[in-house]
């Protein structure tokens, strides 16, 4: 119970004040705070900073956040490469107060797809603050950090039968016992998906990877994968975070 003290008298126009002080003050201590109305909706990737969490447990990912939904894709515990499966969380969307739904883009066609899986399929949310961007023009790959160039380099793309495919990505993983010259020292696999086959292994997946032929780069070479010289390649492989978006134009 909130009890207004007692003042002493300075006239009519001081008592007036005090109680207006009193009654303001008993309005904000009882009144409680507004509610937000469920469902509450979030963004979690922006320019400088994204998401990503493990897949734990097998799920379907649906058109909404809702298990009604229809499904889009169906998501396993590991990739084609035998690596834990990720996927980037674009957004979250909390249903009532113990039901979340995260939006997460999807490695499957058509590309650039997203679909919402429940919050107890994922494991723990991870912040990268970093953003690989592909020019397919240019030749040439960026990686930024905070919003800050720290790595470019040229590289090779897709010939126009097997275009590397232009949109919103991510890193994978990263594979580094190929034991294969073809493709380098280290490998990235991402969520962009060929139309054709690509030579990445386990199916049409685009791949970041060296190469053992450096005098075809850059250019218009590979059959959809992003290939850069070795030396490159080892260099971003200190940079570049398993999660991190990637944006190819």
């Amino acid at each position: 119970m909130h009890t207004c003290p007692t003042l002493p008298s300075r006239g009519r126009a001081a008592a007036a004040l005090a109680l207006l002080v009193c009654a303001a003050g008993v309005a904000s201590a009882d009144r409680p705070a507004a509610a937000k109305p469920f469902p509450l909706r979030y963004t979690l990737a922006d320019a400088r900073t994204a998401h990503w969490a493990a897949v734990v447990r097998h799920v379907a990912a649906r058109s909404g956040p809702s298990a009604s939904s229809a499904t889009v894709a169906t998501l396993g515990t590991v990739t084609s490469e035998w690596t834990q499966n990720v996927v980037l969380v674009i957004g979250r969307v909390d249903v009532t107060p113990t039901q979340t739904w995260y939006d997460v883009r999807l490695p499957i066609l058509p590309n650039n797809s997203t679909g919402w899986v429940p919050r107890s399929t994922l494991g723990t949310l991870y912040a990268v603050q970093t953003h690989l961007y592909v020019d397919r023009a240019t030749f040439t790959a960026r990686l930024e950090r905070n919003g800050r160039t720290i790595f470019t380099t040229r590289v090779g793309v897709g010939r126009p039968r097997s275009p590397t495919p232009a949109g919103q990505f991510y890193i994978r993983d990263k594979v580094t016992s190929f034991n294969d010259p073809f493709y380098g020292p280290v490998a990235f696999g991402t969520s962009a998906r060929s139309a054709v086959l690509t030579d990445w292994p386990g199916g049409a997946f685009i791949g970041i990877h060296g190469t053992n032929n450096p005098r075809i780069l850059p250019g218009a070479v590979s059959h959809g994968c992003i290939r850069m010289v070795n030396t490159a390649v080892l260099r971003l492989s200190r940079l570049l975070q398993v999660g991190t978006p990637l944006t190819i134009t």
